[in-house]
């Protein structure tokens, strides 16, 4: 079974990485499962929407499983009637469609927190988020992407795990769904008694997340870390992340 990685693997959030694509197929040809496991605020169905529209094929983008989808489990078997505050873009909205009566517009009447990400209009500031969260520490928090950066194309952007990490410095509770937490992993295949490697860019996540569950790795060293391994070497990025990799390669290909 393998478990790869999307954005910064398959696609850079422009464009599909056409050697990706070519490992997909013959993964599927020599009849191995793979999972394409991304750590994406959203529900199954609209990244696979977002993947076709880059011109991912059917049979592969079928294999797609989202922090947000198991997130989405989590809400329904035990929120579905909590009152919420989103912390998020609205392009995250369709997260929650089924239980959007019970968002508020304001933080201070919250049961919960969710986060899938930052506001538009304050996209960059962290001290934003100090700030609105201060007083509500007392409330758990829901991280639908553990990931604390992404690079779109060559635009480098912040995600729902660097609020999450604010949160907690302050002492607030978060509750995460996506990788390195096994529940995404176990939620997305039965993958019991199976010999597993897991692809990714990210020491943080990817690597880590295997290291967690004792699955082999493979890191995509073109991705995330790109400049730190092409600075410090392989070995001294990984230290610094408290990750170990058992394989290297500058980007997924056959």
């Amino acid at each position: 079974l393998f478990y790869v990685d999307l954005w910064g693997v398959v696609h850079n959030g422009v464009t599909l990485h056409q050697e990706a694509l070519k490992t997909l197929n013959q993964i599927t040809k020599k009849k191995k499962d793979y999972i394409l496991l991304t750590n994406a605020p959203r529900p199954n169905h609209s990244v696979k929407s977002f993947l076709e529209k880059l011109g991912m094929d059917k049979e592969i983008r079928e294999h797609v499983f989202t922090s947000g989808e198991a997130a989405l489990n989590y809400l329904k078997k035990n929120l579905l009637h909590k009152l919420f505050f989103h912390v998020g873009p609205p392009r995250d909205f369709d997260l929650f469609k089924d239980f959007e009566k019970k968002k508020l517009k304001n933080i201070e009447n919250c049961d919960y927190i969710l986060c899938t990400g930052l506001f538009d209009d304050h996209s960059e500031d962290l001290n934003y988020y100090k700030d609105l969260l201060s007083k509500s520490l007392k409330k758990k928090m829901i991280c639908t992407n553990p990931d604390l950066i992404v690079d779109r194309g060559n635009t480098r952007e912040l995600c729902a795990g660097s609020v999450a990490m604010v949160f907690e410095k302050m002492g607030g509770e978060v509750i995460y769904f996506g990788k390195p937490y096994p529940e995404v992993y176990n939620q997305s295949f039965d993958n019991k008694n199976k010999k597993i490697l897991s692809i990714g860019d990210n020491l943080n996540t990817d690597i880590k997340g295997a290291n967690l569950l004792n699955f082999d790795s493979l890191l995509i060293s073109n991705g995330i870390h790109k400049n730190e391994i092409e600075k410090n070497g392989i070995q001294k990025t990984s230290k610094s992340y408290e990750a170990i990799c058992n394989y290297v390669q500058s980007e997924l290909k056959w």
